[in-house]
């Protein structure tokens, strides 16, 4: 096994966290050469430098005696933590070596580095879809948006594909630092790229019509159903609504449809026709009759005239009504 510059360079900061304690010149003094030495020792045969000097803490110890230094009196916090990461490290290097021979290689990261292209270009769809959802407030399909545009959003995907290329061409001459921000950024876009794929999951699952929760407090949060009517009256079923930007608009809940919580496809509006507010008119059927405002009863009791004015200023005579024809009109009867 051919022993990496990492794990030298790992090495080398377990037996210096193993030194901390002493003045830091002394310890420089005494790790000057050493990854000069491992380099050297892990030329010569095969191995890990574990197998061929012990564990970095032992190799500490030898350092200190050598240099007759009085010994450390317990181990310090980086101590401790470059003991952890150690063992950290250990472990996936065993399952490293262990997973490579089912894919054909003789560690899984060998087989790992081929798709290291196909992983840039992907680093960059999902930047891009990233960027898609913060501009447009949550929703995005297939092809990034930039603000909504579709041309923008392609040309942010062309930058952000070639950027991605770039930085993983040139990854391994990165800093600590800016290899870490690439690192964590990358997780970022793994975690996205995740919870894009359940809420595919969920359209898949229930449909780009299905029942979808209101917000809390909102004003349609009692909403179980919704009827359509056309302007004869009709009710229209299977109806779908959707807003101005062509998501659907999805309200309530089918109570009454048999097995609603356990079917997944969920109809159209209205969900339940039979508990629909206003008798839906059969095709043809005259419409209802319309109210005339003017009709409505005086709720003093006193009827307003219903007759056509004269066209003239002349008085009636007295007990004449109005909007009757001559012969039924009614004699007038003699007071005195």
């Amino acid at each position: 096994m051919t022993v990496t510059e990492q794990e030298i360079t790992d090495y080398v900061a377990r037996v210096r966290a193993a030194l901390a304690d002493l003045p830091t010149t002394q310890r420089d003094e005494l790790t000057e050469d050493l990854a000069d030495h491992l380099t050297e020792v892990a030329a010569e045969s095969e191995g890990t430098l574990v197998e061929r000097l012990g564990e970095p803490e032992t190799y500490a110890t030898e350092l200190r005696a050598a240099a007759g230094a009085a010994p450390g009196s317990g181990r310090n916090l980086d101590q401790r933590v470059a003991s952890a990461m150690a063992g950290v490290r250990g472990r996936l290097r065993a399952m490293d070596t262990r997973l490579g021979p089912p894919l054909g290689y003789a560690t899984a990261s060998d087989f790992l580095r081929l798709l290291r292209p196909a992983w840039w270009v992907l680093r960059g769809y999902l930047a891009a879809m990233l960027v898609t959802v913060v501009t447009t407030g949550g929703e995005f399909g297939l092809l990034p948006r930039l603000g909504g545009e579709l041309l923008a959003g392609l040309i942010m995907l062309i930058g952000f594909v070639l950027g991605s290329i770039w930085i993983g061409r040139r990854s391994a001459q990165l800093t600590r630092w800016p290899r870490s921000v690439v690192q964590v950024s990358s997780a970022v876009l793994v975690v996205f790229a995740l919870a894009a794929l359940v809420q595919a999951e969920d359209r898949m699952r229930y449909g780009d019509y299905g029942y979808d929760p209101t917000a809390v407090d909102s004003q349609y949060d009692r909403v179980r159903d919704v009827f359509v009517y056309d302007s004869e009256g009709r009710l229209v079923e299977n109806a779908r609504l959707f807003d101005q930007n062509g998501n659907p608009i999805r309200l309530g809940y089918p109570d009454c449809l048999d097995g609603a919580y356990k079917d997944s496809t969920l109809r159209a509006y209205p969900y339940c026709p039979e508990q629909a507010p206003f008798v839906p008119r059969a095709p043809g059927a005259p419409l209802p009759p319309t109210p005339d405002p003017s009709s409505t009863p005086d709720p003093s009791g006193t009827p307003e005239p219903t007759g056509t004015p004269e066209p003239t200023g002349t008085p009636l005579p007295t007990g004449t009504v109005t909007g009757l024809p001559p012969s039924e009109t009614p004699t007038p009867t003699p007071t005195g």
